[in-house]
């Protein structure tokens, strides 16, 4: 008995000891994750085509670290930084997003849309004539829609390097032969370059580009040198009238007031989850989801795609670069990059 008296203490000794590295190592995490991301708001948030603020992201470091090493009494300087911390949090969030701004020539119009009944009236849909990657004859149109008569909602993917990674658009088909394609991207400013990063601290708008699949497509897969897989959905059409309302609800909210794109949580494939579920499609958020370049993956395993055909083949089938470059400019151009298409 005496014996396990003393083991006892010895053991609640080590165990609280245990507790207090953890907490420690706890604290030491926090505060250097609060200071990480507090340094790279400051140097990344809404710079306006300025450089990073390399200068003042150090400042913040700096004063952080003194705060630490400098202040007594002991128990205060774990709370020190935390001004810090809120100083550039309520900065960051005083950041607004706008539509005025100095925009890159894709991108200078947002598109707004006019419904009535089932006639859709939308404005400043791209019909751009790309001749390169970054060169095109702009042009701007005002399209009528009878939404009566649409028909389909297809799901394409865009891949530049990783499978993991994909630009995801929807778009949608009438029985008179339209095709209205959707496509969620950042808006940039002239002269300035996209940074996955910095869309992660407030630095791009949101923009939702309605346009002609012979622009938004065909730049991808002719120019760009993107593989583009386009898959035909099940959605009904009552289904594709109710995901379009969605897009178009959201659009005009943005032309209303801007926000901010981010790369984790408000981009192209995270955006289009709400417009799913407002069909009432399978839609959550998951690791495919996160990774966009499997989104085509997670349609299928919800049932929205083809699955007569295992999914590797379905993908397979799916990429429609050979049809597109063989196209051009072809006006049937939607008509002939789903003639070799798998049926949904």
């Amino acid at each position: 008995m005496m014996g396990n008296a003393k083991v006892l203490p010895a053991v609640r000794r080590i165990a609280w000891r245990g507790v207090r590295i953890a907490g420690w190592i706890f604290v030491v995490a926090v505060l250097i994750g609060m200071t990480a991301w507090a340094a790279l708001a400051v140097c990344f948030a809404d710079l306006s085509l300025a450089r990073p603020r390399y200068v003042m992201a150090s400042l913040v470091v700096v004063v952080t670290l003194a705060a630490l090493l400098l202040i007594r009494p002991r128990r205060l300087k774990w709370v020190a930084p935390l001004p810090v911390f809120v100083v550039v949090l309520v900065w960051y969030l005083t950041r607004s997003a706008s539509n005025d701004r100095d925009w890159r020539y894709d991108v200078a119009r947002v598109a707004t849309a006019d419904l009535d009944g089932d006639r859709l009236v939308v404005h400043n849909v791209r019909d751009f004539a790309f001749w390169s990657a970054t060169e095109a004859v702009p042009a701007w149109d005002e399209r009528t829609y009878d939404l009566g008569r649409i028909k389909t909602v297809d799901l394409v993917l865009c891949y530049w390097g990783s499978k993991s990674i994909a630009h995801a658009i929807a778009s949608f088909g009438f029985d008179d032969g339209q095709f209205l394609a959707v496509s969620i991207e950042t808006r940039l400013e002239r002269g300035e370059a996209q940074s996955s990063l910095q869309s992660l601290f407030r630095q791009y708008e949101l923009i939702y580009v309605f346009a002609d699949e012979r622009d938004v497509l065909r730049v991808r897969t002719n120019h760009r040198g993107e593989d583009v897989y386009l898959y035909r959905t099940r959605m009904t059409p009552t289904q594709a009238r109710a995901v379009l309302i969605s897009y178009v609800t959201r659009a005009n909210g943005l032309a209303r007031q801007a926000e901010w794109y981010n790369t984790l949580t408000m981009n192209c494939a995270t955006s289009v989850l709400p417009h799913a579920r407002a069909a009432g499609a399978p839609g959550r958020m998951s690791l495919d989801v996160l990774l966009s370049g499997h989104a085509a993956r997670q349609a299928y395993a919800n049932g929205l795609l083809n699955t007569r055909l295992p999914f590797d083949e379905l993908e397979r089938r799916s990429l429609i670069n050979s049809a597109a470059n063989a196209a051009e400019n072809d006006p049937d151009f939607s008509k002939r990059i789903r003639e070799s298409l798998p049926m949904e």
